[in-house]
C-alpha cells in the first residue's frame, strides 16, 4: 500500500561533459538528493544527500563547475545498489508518492537499475513537479526549476545544481502546489 502523508521529493546530479562523453563513460548518477514533504502541511522535512560512487564514468571538471562535487568527494560515497537500499530502508521511497523536477531523476534510476540489476527504490507512484507547476500556473510551457521558484515568489535556497539543495526548493515548489 502506498503511503499518501508525505511526497519523497528527489533530485540527482550525474555526471556530464562540455559536449560528448568520453569513449566508454556513460553518465550515471553521483548524487541524490531527498527532502520529504508532509502532504496535509505543506512542511518541507530535513534536506538529505546520499553521495554515489560513479563505477563507469568520472567526475569532468565541467560537472565540477556545474555541480561543485569533485571525483575526490564522489569517490568516497557508496555504490548506486547502496543509495537505493537506503532509500528503501530509511525514507520507504518503495512506499511512497514520489517526485522530481521534470522525468530526467526518474530516467536515471530505471535506466541506471536496469544496467546494474538493482532493484528500483521507488513505488509505481511518481509526480513530475516540472509539468504540474505548469499546468497549474496556466503556463504556456514548462519551465526551468529556478525560473518556477522565481515565479511561484520563493528565492532559491542553497547551492543550484546540488542535489539536497535543489530537492529542497522542489519540495517548496510542490508544498505551494499542494496548498493551492
Amino acid at each position: 500500500m502506498i503511503a499518501l502523508d508525505e511526497v519523497l521529493v528527489v533530485d540527482v546530479e550525474s555526471t556530464c561533459w562540455e559536449g560528448t562523453p568520453p569513449p566508454g563513460e556513460v553518465s550515471e548518477i553521483i548524487e541524490i538528493g531527498i527532502c520529504p514533504v508532509a502532504v496535509a502541511s505543506g512542511v518541507r522535512g530535513e534536506r538529505r544527500s546520499v553521495l554515489v560512487a560513479p563505477s563507469r564514468s568520472s567526475v569532468s571538471p565541467f560537472c565540477t563547475e556545474l555541480t561543485t562535487l569533485t571525483a575526490g568527494q564522489v569517490v568516497g560515497g557508496v555504490s548506486f545498489a547502496e543509495a537505493c537500499a537506503l532509500l528503501r530502508k530509511e525514507f520507504r521511497s518503495d512506499r511512497r508518492v514520489w517526485a522530481s523536477y521534470g522525468d530526467y531523476d526518474r530516467k536515471m534510476f530505471e535506466r541506471q537499475c536496469a544496467d546494474f540489476g538493482v532493484r528500483y527504490p521507488f513505488g509505481p507512484r511518481h509526480v513530475n513537479v516540472k509539468t504540474l507547476f505548469a499546468l497549474v500556473h496556466a503556463l504556456p510551457r514548462e519551465v526551468g526549476m529556478a525560473e518556477a521558484v522565481r515565479l511561484a515568489g520563493q528565492r532559491l535556497d542553497g547551492t543550484h545544481h546540488r542535489g539536497h539543495d535543489d530537492a529542497y526548493n522542489i519540495a517548496g515548489l510542490l508544498a505551494g502546489l499542494l496548498r493551492r
